[in-house]
């Protein structure tokens, strides 16, 4: 029987230990579903696992290194409100034109990354009942197992899924939903199929994670828990529209974790977790990924090329919609009106070294940058390493999310104004980003404040793309005046252009699965 090359990535709970014991795994030799996980002490290495795949290299091309390259190439890159200064080299895939080129690097990672996860979750939890150890441990590690499962199914279905809006009420095309090892072929679900199957494993996983009595270590952000598998259930019903669950669960993911100080959010809020961040990814110097990183690819004080050269910036048009007061305006080096002709309005490029655009950079910014960095208009200071080329630890969920999570939801519900006013207020004045900040805004305007403010509050953190998406809401980009965005990257993008936003399958997958032949797109 055919080995199907990418929903049976094999299970690879290897990689080398780090100084710090948290990310201890198993060796290769070990990997054997069935011997790995004969103990709770052997399975917690395989969780261990699981965190240190998130953030791997993979398929052997720069770049592509777990939830990082999700968050760039395909949250970033392809949205409304970033820019990677005069990357032109890349402007197929900023203006998203792969979607349905099969082949290609860029549509088989997501899957390739995605289902590895998945195959190394679902050794655990079929395997995990029959180890020896604590009761409580078993619980706790089926339910990280699950959590990962649920997000990885959930990111899948962004990705190669149509948005909910379009799939007659969950009837178009989903994944394959593989729940155990094997060999099998296996035909595509539908979409409702994938979500039902998400919150079960979430509602699995809560149960395990509270029947178990267990919690994290304190220094330990990195692997899931019980507010993780409540973040997950969140951000997967707000794109589900199920507006009820979307509420609920952010609520109670965000319990617990106070939202950062304005200090914090200047410097080094991005790169080190804080009070606020929920789930992380694990980085340090002894297992970095160099310029394959995330932090590589957007950090401002990096020696990477990909940094030095082509920051990463705001677009023009969402940097005037940000308040005065706002502590988030100053994450960006902005032009004012008089300084617009100091600058190459084409690239973004501030190559006067004498023009006070220039000056203000350095004297502002200055221990924001590498040495050797090119200052652009609009780019950004949000992100730093903690160490060249590309160390910091890379955040998946923070409250800050689950505030407009709950708000958003709140707007559909309707009748809940004042609660999402309060939310609002609570996420931007009571923090301090904005202490002149009010909200009165009802109805369809206060839902229009919730998506502004959501864009504001995580942008380059990966959402920008899928956000557009699942509101259904074309993607406008503009030059110079209007706009800030490089002519080859100033485009009009209609939410049924490129097969609806969607990913196809990739062709191997197809080619080594005969169920899903013919459906490689709805």
């Amino acid at each position: 029987m055919k080995k199907l090359l990418y929903t049976l990535a094999g299970v690879s709970f290897l990689f080398s230990s780090c100084a710090d014991d948290y990310l201890d795994t198993m060796p290769e030799s070990q990997a054997a579903t069935g011997i790995m996980i004969e103990s709770t002490s052997n399975a917690k290495l395989a969780v261990n696992g699981l965190c240190r795949l998130m953030g791997n290299q993979y398929i052997g091309t720069q770049g592509y290194n777990g939830e990082g390259t999700i968050k760039i190439f395909y949250g970033n890159y392809a949205g409304n409100d970033y820019q990677k200064c005069n990357l032109t080299g890349w402007t197929n895939t900023i203006n998203s034109k792969y979607h349905e080129s099969n082949t290609t690097n860029q549509d088989i990672f997501p899957w390739f990354y995605y289902y590895k996860l998945i195959s190394n979750a679902n050794a655990i939890i079929v395997n995990i009942d029959n180890a020896t150890g604590p009761e409580s441990e078993k619980q706790y590690i089926k339910a990280q197992a699950l959590t990962f499962r649920a997000y990885s199914y959930f990111m899948l279905s962004q990705l190669y899924s149509y948005r909910w809006v379009d799939s007659n009420n969950g009837a178009s095309r989903g994944l394959p939903l593989r729940l155990e090892p094997s060999i099998d072929e296996l035909a595509a679900s539908t979409l409702g199929e994938v979500y039902a199957q998400v919150y079960q494993d979430l509602s699995d996983a809560i149960e395990n994670f509270q029947a178990s009595g267990l919690k994290r270590e304190a220094n330990d952000n990195y692997s899931p828990n019980l507010d993780v598998a409540y973040a997950v259930f969140a951000r997967a019903a707000l794109t589900r529209q199920d507006w009820d669950n979307a509420a609920k669960y952010a609520a109670l993911a965000r319990q617990g974790y106070s939202l950062m100080s304005v200090d914090e959010y200047v410097e080094g809020g991005f790169n080190t977790p804080n009070s606020e961040w929920i789930w992380s990814l694990y980085s340090a110097e002894d297992q970095q990924l160099y310029y394959y990183s995330f932090f590589a690819y957007q950090a401002s004080n990096s020696n990477a090329g990909q940094c030095k050269n082509y920051p990463a910036a705001i677009s023009k048009e969402l940097y005037d919609l940000i308040p005065e007061s706002d502590v988030r305006r100053g994450m960006f080096l902005a032009p004012t009106s008089e300084e617009v002709g100091t600058y190459n309005t084409k690239t973004g490029a501030i190559t006067n070294g004498k023009s006070s655009l220039y000056k203000r950079g350095w004297e502002t910014y200055g221990h924001k940058l590498n040495e050797a960095s090119k200052l652009f208009a609009y780019m950004q200071f949000k992100f730093q390493n903690t160490a060249n080329a590309g160390i910091g630890h890379v955040n998946h969920f923070r409250a800050s999310e689950m505030y407009l999570i709950e708000a958003e939801a709140k707007c559909h519900l309707g009748g809940k104004d004042a609660e999402v006013q309060q939310l609002l207020t609570e996420l931007t004045q009571g923090s301090g980003r904005d202490p002149e900040y009010t909200c009165t805004k009802t109805g369809a305007d206060l839902l229009e404040e919730v998506c502004l403010y959501r864009r504001i509050e995580l942008w380059g953190e990966g959402f920008d793309w899928f956000d557009h998406k699942r509101w259904n809401k074309t993607i406008v980009r503009k030059a110079h005046p209007e706009g800030s965005f490089h002519s080859s990257f100033a485009i009009t993008m209609t939410p049924d252009m490129e097969n609806k936003w969607t990913w196809v399958y990739p062709a191997r997958e197809c080619d080594y699965n005969s169920l899903l032949n013919g459906q490689y797109k709805e």
